[in-house]
């Protein structure tokens, strides 16, 4: 297996369209006077698949920061995320458990959390490549705000994620070359992808040494 490894013009990459992220998520929320602060709630408890080896690539650039020891704290964690989360399906229920990198409240990969964790909250829309819009209304906490100001949800600002997930399509376009089609498709939660390891991909025939042809 050959690991799936970011290139720094990549990495730069990412960081630029998670800044935009960001960005747009503070706008709607300046507009709609909505905070975190005070929340009751943690929204590092929902359940999110994720679904780019850009992503899984990313997020291990920020484990491997960590020290040793908080490495395998983690990855403990994340074994116990994923049994969790077995035993709820089994119950026929959605999972609702804390993610395996939340320590005290806050998130220990912060720079390098991924798209879903930097654009849930805010009011946001996002168009499929078969036409087909998707409206995501936010997080309790700011329906309850936009019921108070608007008549019709519609008229509440929003994010738009088109134009930003377009250019995350790309990068990993451009990281997994055109071949892409036939890896496996990313459908993990972030426990998975600590316990799997790094993102890797069968290594390519004309990589793989040919120890018979040395004999």
């Amino acid at each position: 297996m050959k690991e799936v490894v970011l290139s720094k013009e990549l990495i730069g990459e990412i960081g630029r369209i998670y800044k935009e992220m960001e960005s747009g998520y503070d706008e709607v929320a300046r507009a709609l006077k909505f905070s975190c602060d005070g929340c009751p709630d943690n929204c590092c408890d929902s359940y999110f698949l994720h679904h780019t080896y850009t992503e899984w690539a990313y997020l291990w650039e920020g484990v491997r920061e960590l020290a040793e020891e908080k490495q395998l704290e983690l990855i403990e964690r994340a074994r116990q995320y994923i049994l969790e989360c077995a035993q709820a399906e089994a119950r026929d229920e959605r999972p609702q458990i804390m993610c395996p990198l939340n320590e005290q409240g806050r998130c220990l990969l912060y720079t390098h959390r991924l798209m879903v964790c930097r654009t849930h909250g805010v009011p946001a829309s996002m168009r499929r490549p078969d036409g087909q819009t998707l409206n995501f209304p936010g997080c309790f906490r700011c329906q309850k705000i936009v019921k108070k100001k608007f008549v019709h949800d519609s008229q509440a600002p929003h994010v738009e994620r088109t134009p930003l997930l377009q250019r995350l399509v790309a990068v990993e376009r451009e990281l997994m070359g055109e071949k892409i089609h036939l890896y496996p498709r990313v459908k993990l939660t972030i426990a998975q992808m600590l316990v799997k390891g790094p993102p890797a991909i069968p290594t390519p025939h004309c990589e793989r040494s040919d120890s018979k042809s040395n004999v």
